[in-house]
């Protein structure tokens, strides 16, 4: 009996061992066994690993990619801009070995040196490159949180800025500045098709002045798309060229008109009658007016006339 009690008191014990000796590494961990606080050089892969009970003790680290989010560092620029930029890192675990020995917690280093690194690239660089320029500053900053990495054995993948804060008082000026860029930009555009309306328009006239029938046209045309609007009054403008069109149409089309010989009207003399010959009592001969006669005269038309001057044919009204 007292044999049969003490092979089961070795066969508890032998239990006890096995099963606190016994370890399971998950697939996404790897494990560092430190022997009498002495590092082993062979790494524990995942699955059931059996370690002595209380001389090995093992230590197991993530290879997983972390997510890391970069706390809102506030910095100035080199344009002396005061900004306030958070970020976010992706690294993993590289060599476990150097992971769990040279550094104590890599995974407070990292944030620390990220954080860093940060405010660096802040200070570095103008407003412009961290608003519009950020792929060039995210190699930068992940350049810079990777070099002292590698000695920890811990890769840095990635890292992203995600939001640039600007104060208000800066956010109105870039508004403005986007504002009359965009407003020197509409007016280039309208000068530009001026310009080119101008061009054409120069064209239409150098046309219109070589065949003064298209001006006509034209106008016909303008009275035409007023009428289809079914106004009462029409307003019809008359251009100056219109009318220098028809006076030079009106002076090509007038002949020269010939001198008229013997155009010439010769008003003749009223004879004057002396004062003793009127008689008394008889009213004075009102003037009447004596058509204009022809320069060349009948002799019968001389004769009385000559009469009337000597006093041998009365006068009559």
């Amino acid at each position: 009996m007292d044999i049969n009690i003490v092979l089961g008191v070795i066969a508890f014990f032998l239990f006890l061992v096995v099963v606190t000796g016994v370890r399971v590494v998950n697939q996404v961990e790897r494990g560092i066994v430190f022997r009498f606080g002495r590092a082993q050089q062979q790494i524990r892969q995942p699955g059931l690993r059996f370690l002595i009970p209380g001389v090995d003790r093992m230590r197991k680290v993530n290879v997983q990619i972390v997510t890391m989010p970069i706390p809102t560092q506030e910095g100035i620029t080199r344009d002396n801009v005061s900004v306030r930029v958070d970020a976010v890192a992706y690294f993993r675990v590289q060599d476990p070995m150097r992971a769990a020995i040279e550094v104590q917690n890599y995974l407070f280093a990292v944030e620390q040196v990220a954080q860093t690194s940060l405010r660096s690239i802040i200070g570095k660089s103008e407003l412009d490159d961290l608003l519009t320029n950020r792929e060039e500053l995210n190699r930068g900053l992940a350049l810079m949180i990777d070099s002292p990495a590698l000695g920890w054995g811990i890769h840095i993948d990635r890292v992203e800025i995600k939001d640039v804060q600007l104060p208000e008082a800066m956010k109105r000026s870039i508004a403005r500045q986007a504002e009359a860029e965009r407003e020197r930009r509409s007016r280039v555009i309208v000068a530009d098709g001026e310009l080119q309306a101008a061009s054409k328009l120069a064209d239409a006239s150098g046309i219109m002045a070589q065949t003064p029938g298209a001006l006509q046209l034209r106008l016909l045309q303008t009275v035409v798309e007023v009428a289809a609007e079914k106004n009462s009054t029409l307003i019809m403008p008359l251009p100056v060229e219109l009318l220098r069109f028809f006076e030079r149409a009106t002076q090509n089309a007038a002949p020269a008109e010939p001198a008229a010989v013997g155009s010439e009207r010769v008003r003749p003399e009223r004879p004057a009658l002396a004062e003793d010959e009127a008689a008394p009592g008889r009213p004075a001969l009102a003037e009447e007016a004596v058509p204009e006669l022809p320069a060349q005269r009948s002799e019968s038309e001389s004769a009385i006339e000559a009469g009337k001057k000597s006093g041998d044919l009365p006068l009559t009204r």
